[in-house]
């Protein structure tokens, strides 16, 4: 794989260093490109004789092969560690006065960014904006260490080790020889609901489901790793699947809602400004009429007293009725059982013309399917129920099967 390693100008630049030896180590060919600044930190000689190859920080250097151009089409990867509070405002703003930022431009490769400075500039509006901006646009920025920073502060904002840059950069773009992760969703806002949402009963017992939030999981980390800036609105999600959130490949927001009231609340909310809304989550048709504050006791020889259910509001059918922005995509998933009355795909075609949704991810649920296991099987209907597509495999196999379905509606 062809890697660039840009280097700005911090004191973690010699972890730089040890960040070129681990790729060179693993087979790849490292380009590094540091800005001026860097060189103070560490030398050009170093860079070089640890990649193999010339180190320029200058635009003019070999100018017959255009390489501020050259390189930035021919790479696979662009990583910057460290990437400096400075580095990145300059990113943000699009300058091009040295090799590395017109590189940048030219790059149309998954591009990673290791911030590393103080805790108090990692804080800063300024700083934050700018992370979120590049975050829209593309830019995997990954989450800086906490720890000890230089002299005797200690925070977030260190450099995290060379290991956990090399290994969450290089799942962007995969093995060597498969191709790039598209980013055809960078600069979308795309919200997900998952899990399955409960009604209280009493204060200990509710009315539930199965689902463990997995799908949902896997259809905001695909979207993550298209480049989405993504909103998880999170139901009652398993442990592990909570684990696998925050060790997923970007980073979510992540909303945590436990009823249907609040996980509509939190969509509306987070989908006012979305370009796509994935209803995944598992929503209880109905709820209690009234939950007591006491637990409902048993009395012996006495049956249970009956619990009065109302409807509760369709989320997905309200999206789709009333757009919380113009243009937005709005999908659903309908699990399914077949019956006397019809197949899975006969309720599934019925439920897509009654949501009027953009697209319907219908999938067989019950018997070891669709609920808490790691793979799963879609048909994928329009508003009008012609099926448009269909998915199998793992979960992150379905998600960017569906996730492909949508970037075609997308503007």
């Amino acid at each position: 794989m062809r890697i660039l390693l840009g280097v700005s100008g911090g004191i973690a630049a010699y972890k730089a260093v040890l960040l070129l030896r681990l790729l060179r180590e693993q087979g790849h060919a490292v380009r590094v490109i540091p800005t001026r600044a860097a060189l103070e930190f560490v030398g050009a000689p170093t860079f070089e004789a640890l990649s193999g190859e010339p180190v320029s920080t200058e635009v003019f250097d070999d100018v017959p092969g255009v390489q501020h151009v050259a390189l930035g089409k021919g790479a696979d990867l662009v990583i910057v560690a460290p990437a400096t509070a400075d580095f990145m405002a300059r990113a943000v703003l699009g300058l091009a006065d040295d090799l590395l930022t017109t590189t940048l431009l030219a790059a149309r490769c998954p591009v990673v960014f290791a911030p590393a400075m103080h805790t108090e500039m990692w804080d800063h509006p300024a700083t934050r904006a700018n992370v979120a901006t590049l975050r829209e646009r593309g830019v995997h920025v990954i989450e800086p260490a906490a720890g000890r920073l230089t002299g005797t502060d200690t925070g977030p904002g260190r450099l995290p080790e060379p290991e956990d840059i090399a290994r969450e950069a290089l799942s962007l773009v995969g093995p060597v020889g498969t191709p790039p992760q598209p980013q055809d969703l960078a600069g979308r806002h795309v919200v997900v609901s998952a899990g399955g949402t409960r009604e209280l009963i009493d204060p200990v017992r509710f009315i539930g489901n199965r689902s463990s939030g997995r799908q949902g999981v896997a259809l905001a980390q695909a979207a993550a790793a298209r480049g989405a800036h993504v909103t998880l609105v999170a139901a009652n999600l398993a442990q592990d699947v909570t684990d696998q959130v925050r060790t997923g490949e970007r980073p979510c927001a992540v909303v945590q809602v436990e009823s249907t009231a609040e996980l509509r609340d939190a969509v509306r909310a987070a989908g006012a400004d979305a370009d796509v809304v994935v209803m995944a989550a598992a929503v209880a048709d109905f709820r209690p009429a009234a939950t007591p504050d006491a637990k409902i006791k048993k009395v012996p020889g006495q049956g249970p007293a009956p619990i009065e259910l109302v409807e509760n509001p369709d989320i997905l059918a309200e999206l789709a009725r009333v757009r919380l922005r113009s243009g937005q995509v709005v999908v659903g998933f309908a699990a399914e059982t077949g019956d006397a009355s019809g197949t899975v795909l006969e309720h599934g075609r019925a439920k897509a013309r009654r949501k009027g949704a953009d697209l319907i991810a219908v999938n067989a649920v019950g018997s070891g399917r669709g609920f808490g296991t790691d793979s799963n099987e879609v048909t994928v209907l329009d508003g009008a129920g012609d099926v448009v597509g269909q998915a199998a495999g793992s979960k992150r196999e379905v998600a960017d099967a569906l996730w492909d379905a949508v970037v075609k509606l997308l503007p």
